[in-house]
């Protein structure tokens, strides 16, 4: 389902005008250390795998359901990475939001790599120095951050 029902009913009172939204970002490992990828519908770019969280789900939870939604792969979160505020996005149906995303490293632990949904074109796994273009910008900052071998998450200090 690419946007949640709650979004679709907020959508009918306020229009295309900004929401802000809580959304989560999988940077999905294999046992070989490659990178899961979706190539999105949307805008023909590869990304990690995203979504918004439902009203009252944990994001760690959120996560490992958009991961088995989108892609078909079970995985575990091993930990968080990253908290940032997404600039405001323009999607093509003239919506427009703004997120604050909740970013983890997760271990595939069963399943197989699929289109899962409509939102996406293709999944596949990719080397970490070998990933495709064009990659959305802020799957790139999320899988740097991931990958970076901190063991505490970014997050801008004020």
């Amino acid at each position: 389902m690419p946007t949640p029902d709650f979004v679709a009913t907020l959508r009918t009172h306020v229009g295309h005008d900004p929401l802000w939204l809580s959304g989560v970002s999988a940077i999905v490992l294999d046992g070989d250390g490659r990178v899961l990828l979706t190539r999105r519908a949307d805008n023909g770019k590869w990304a990690v795998v995203s979504g918004i969280l439902e009203p009252g789900e944990e994001p760690a939870a959120a996560a490992v359901r958009e991961v088995a939604e989108e892609t078909g792969v079970d995985a575990e979160v091993l930990r968080l990475t990253s908290v940032d505020v997404t600039e405001p996005i323009a999607y093509p149906n003239g919506d427009v939001a703004q997120y604050l995303d909740v970013s983890f490293v997760m271990r595939a632990t069963g399943g197989s790599a699929r289109v899962g949904d409509d939102e996406n074109l293709e999944v596949a796994w990719f080397a970490p120095d070998e990933l495709p273009t064009p990659l959305t910008a802020t799957s790139a900052l999320r899988l740097a951050k991931a990958l970076a071998g901190r063991p505490e998450a970014w997050f801008r200090r004020p």
